[in-house]
This record gives structure tokens, sequence and C-alpha cells, in this order.
């Protein structure tokens, strides 16, 4: 795609969010599911043709490119960002949504999963936005939004290996931010509390009673309820959206007030240790 292309001119005019991504590319990673399959659908339903990359996409939902991709495997990687931007010509916005999650001390994790879960979270991260950044570059509305945490800036128990490659990852956007504002391309993050995700419902299920540690990460939230993908997609869609052309460096919390709010009284907002360590963020 060059930037006098239909697709890297394309914007939308106020007040028509459905039209938002007319004519734009996006790549989802961890797409299939998720934080990023409510991504890739929401970008979908705004107009942008959506290639979602996993390590094992399957079937996703009409309208939406399946694509094997691998983050921990620059080849791998690199050909499914490749054949995304050939399905799709070019790309304008990339959304680095794949990760894994890691319990416990800095005592509990061995140095091989230290380096796993780094090399997913981070350098993953490193690998596909490369692989991206020639497309991007010819786009006129280009965006890079990168999935990260709360756990980026808020000290939570047993959350060591995870906090640290959160913590990373929100570092790697304001750098990456800088580095390309002067390519006209934006880079901002998302950092979302404990989300409804398939991993957290799985953790849930582990537990001796799924409903009362549902409940208790429930009440943890100042808002009493836990994020849905929904809410995580469109807070990303609004930072890759061309409407948002002035914001980049950012780092949008979808927290229900958890890093931002210090409530009295022991009941939301307050996190309990305990279901903490047992289920996560």
């Amino acid at each position: 795609m060059t930037p006098d292309s239909p697709g890297a001119g394309a914007s939308a005019g106020a007040g028509a969010p459905t039209g938002t991504f007319s004519g734009l590319a996006a790549v989802v990673t961890g797409g299939a599911s998720g934080i990023g399959l409510a991504t890739a659908t929401l970008l979908a339903a705004r107009g942008a043709r959506v290639a979602c990359v996993d390590l094992a996409p399957g079937p996703v939902p009409a309208g939406l490119l399946g694509l094997p991709g691998d983050v921990t495997s620059g080849p791998s990687i690199t050909a499914a960002v490749q054949a995304a931007a050939a399905a799709l010509d070019g790309i304008d916005v990339l959304v680095n949504n794949a990760g894994v999650g890691a319990l416990g001390t800095i005592e509990d994790n061995p140095e091989d999963e230290w380096r796993r879960v780094l090399d997913v979270n981070v350098v993953g991260l490193v690998r596909t936005s490369r692989a991206a950044l020639p497309f991007l570059r010819r786009s006129r509305h280009a965006a890079i939004v990168n999935t990260c945490s709360i756990a980026a800036t808020v000290g939570l128990p047993q959350r060591a290996l995870y906090g640290a490659s959160k913590g990373a990852v929100q570092a790697l956007t304001m750098a990456m931010a800088a580095d390309h504002v002067g390519e006209g391309i934006r880079v901002c993050c998302v950092n979302p509390a404990t989300v409804d995700t398939p991993w957290v419902r799985r953790l849930l299920a582990a537990a001796d009673d799924p409903e009362a540690e549902f409940r208790a990460l429930q009440a943890r939230q100042p808002t009493g309820r836990i994020v849905s993908p929904a809410e995580v997609a469109e807070a990303i869609a609004y930072l890759a959206s061309p409407l948002a052309g002035s914001t980049t460096g950012v780092a949008l919390a979808v927290d229900g007030g958890m890093d931002g709010l210090r409530l009295p009284g022991n009941g939301r907002g307050q996190p309990d240790d305990q279901h903490i360590r047992r289920t996560g963020s």
C-alpha cells in the first residue's frame, strides 16, 4: 500500500465510529480469543480489513483472516505479517496482543520460565513490530497498540515475572513512540486489570470454589466487576483510530479504577492477597 492509495489515506468523518477504520488494514496477534478476538471483531465492524495471527487461529468469524504465527520465532512471525500485508493490501494498524501469564514470586519460577515469558511478552512484541514496520511506514494512519497490564504500574503479590514482563512492555511502548513519531507511526499501550478471558476462566476453574473466587475478583474492582474483553477492545480501537492522530506515547488504563483510585474501607478497590495469589491480573 502506498501513501496515496485509498487504504493508506482513508479516514472517517467525526461522528461516524462504524467507519473509523474504513479502508485500513489491521493485524492483531493473539487474535483467536479473548482480548485479541474482541479487538479484531471490533476493528472489522468499523471498516478495517483484519488478520488474526495466532499459534493456532482455527476458524475465525466471517470477515476476519486467520493466520498461523509464533511470536517467539522470527521467521514464523515475519512470514505471518508478510502474508497479512499481502492479503490485506498493506498494514496500517498493528495490535501486539499475544502474551502469556505467570504466577509467583522471584523464587517460584525457574530461569527457563523467566526466559519463556519474557520471550513471548517482550521479545515477541519486538519481532512482530520489526516485521510490520516496513508496511506501517507506507501508511498515513500508522499505529501500534501494545497490550500491557496494570501489573506494569502496580505492585501485585505473586506477579514478579508477569509484572516484570509488562513493565518492560510499557517502557518499550514509550521508547518506540519516541523512535517512530518522526515517521508518522503512533505507539501506545492499554493497561487492563483482570479481564474475563479464557485464561482467567481456566484459573478460576482450577480453584476449590470457582464462584467464590470470581466474586472475590469482582469485589476487588472499584467498579464491582472485572473488565470485559470488549471494553479493552474499545480502548485499543480508540488508540489505533485515525481520529486519535495526536495521541502517542500513552498508556491507557482499563482497570475499573484499580490503579488511580484509593477508596476507604475493605470493600471495592482493596485487593485481597489470597485471591490475587490464586487467580491473577
